[in-house]
């Protein structure tokens, strides 16, 4: 029997970083995967959508070339050929990080693995040891019972982004990131696309006031979007599929050829032995401490199959801490209030922190800035004036408690409120630090000076 220091069960963010970190500190590391290494984010997830995502973008750019002053004749797209640059930067990612495993000298073990008692992995009949075995299992497509997906036409996220023809109509059930990003993609293209959301508001865990401003970007992009709405029941015996959905006003039949269920994620977690060893599980997630032990000594767990945050970044910075923690370092429990989350349609959405309803739920008094691209000298130059930037405050000590932002590149400015309210940055700390003319990004500052009345700009 093969004996390590840590297995990690899982080559995900959360997996494949967990035990480069784990091979840095000096232990020695096997990995288990049985599919391909990076796991759904690098071969099916975040990496291959914004693939999808930057060639839809470079086709909005040539269709609205005339916007900037130049002439681009008989531009189209190639479905195929958009899907084919998606896979291989994917394929890119994975050898990325076989490379990696070689250059840390972790094992790669392939196969499908399964969690022994007495800290063993069992490995498609072949047993292994480790003093420490962390699972990090990740997360699959949900499936509704309303909505069983066949994989034809009624679809998860991993066939979207892999069809072999572009559909002409597409339902897209859930308005979260994932559903967002499709809808976006597809609409670019030219499907005719509508999405069904059974809350009030698209993106439901974003402020009010991003909701309302991706759904105006949304509609004016001939997007049709269904709020407070739920699909009961679907029919694929046709040629197509007809969806029935039931709002506030009755029931309606929508036609079309797919339907995308992105109604969240189901977690990886059955057939890994979690019974066998007594790990605790609740309402589908493995309970852990702060430092994602599991209830059993020498089992932990970290990532979508835990109860924070099923985002990339949070499953990396969880791996780090634990076998941070497993080296006798001094480490401090994740801040689960300072995660930023990213959505990448476009406009792109980014948030950190409380909404400003989750603020004066809180009992806050709070200072609420705001300012809109529309005013931006470099949105203007850019021809991205949609969005705003939104930062929220707290009156009495100018604690950081939120900052939302919707707009062209905002995905990449959250860090600096991630950062500030890391370092409780004031209002006026960053009302003080001088940002560069003409960028995006000094819309932060002038949305801070607007909370604090002091805005130059509006």
């Amino acid at each position: 029997m093969s004996k390590y220091d840590i297995i990690v069960l899982g080559s995900g963010p959360g997996g494949y970083v967990t035990a480069i970190r784990a091979s840095q500190l000096g232990f020695k590391t096997a990995i288990v995967e049985k599919e391909s290494l990076g796991g759904v984010c690098l071969n099916w997830g975040c990496i291959p959508t914004k693939a999808l995502l930057k060639s839809a973008q470079v086709f909005e750019y040539l269709k609205h070339a005339e916007d900037y002053g130049l002439s681009v004749k008989g531009a189209d797209k190639d479905f195929g050929a958009i899907v084919k640059r998606s896979r291989g930067v994917a394929e890119g990612m994975s050898k990325g990080v076989q490379f990696l495993m070689k250059k840390n000298k972790i094992d790669v073990i392939e196969g499908y693995g399964k969690l022994k008692t007495g800290k063993k992995v069992d490995v498609d009949g072949k047993e292994y040891s480790a003093d420490h075995i962390i699972i990090a299992t990740g997360a699959r497509s949900r499936e509704l019972p309303s909505l069983p997906q066949d994989g034809k036409k009624v679809i998860g996220y991993r066939e979207a982004m892999s069809l072999k023809e572009q559909p002409k109509k597409m339902i897209v059930v859930g308005s979260g990131a994932i559903g967002v990003e499709f809808a976006y993609f597809y609409n670019s293209i030219g499907t005719e696309v509508t999405v069904v959301e059974y809350l009030p508001n698209v993106v439901p865990v974003e402020d009010e006031e991003v909701s309302k401003q991706l759904e105006r970007s949304f509609k004016k992009n001939g997007i049709k979007i269904m709020t407070s709405a739920e699909v009961t029941k679907v029919d694929t015996s046709g040629a197509g599929v007809k969806a029935t959905v039931k709002t506030k006003k009755g029931e309606e039949v929508l036609e079309a050829d797919v339907v995308l269920s992105a109604v969240g994620i189901k977690t990886n977690i059955e057939n890994i032995g979690l019974e066998d060893v007594g790990i605790a599980v609740d309402r589908d997630k493995i309970l852990v401490n702060d430092y994602y032990q599991t209830n059993i000594p020498g089992y932990y767990a970290i990532g979508d199959v835990t109860p924070g945050q099923a985002l990339a970044h949070v499953a990396s910075a969880e791996g780090i801490l634990c076998v941070e923690k497993i080296a006798g370092m001094h480490v401090e429990p994740i801040d689960y209030g300072n995660i930023p989350g990213c959505t990448y349609c476009a406009p792109e959405i980014a948030s950190v922190g409380l909404t400003e309803k989750q603020a004066k739920e809180q009992g806050y008094e709070i200072k609420v800035g705001k300012f809109p691209f529309s005013a931006s000298g470099k949105a203007s130059a850019s021809g991205a004036k949609d969005g705003f930037v939104k930062v929220i405050f707290d009156a009495k000590y100018g604690e950081w408690l939120g900052c939302h932002m919707i707009g062209a590149g905002v995905t990449d400015m959250i860090a600096e409120a991630v950062l500030g309210r890391k370092l409780e940055t004031t209002g006026h700390e960053v009302l003080k630090a001088v940002h560069p003319h003409p960028t995006m990004s000094e819309a932060v500052m002038e949305a801070v000076a607007d909370a604090y009345d002091e805005v130059i700009h509006l």
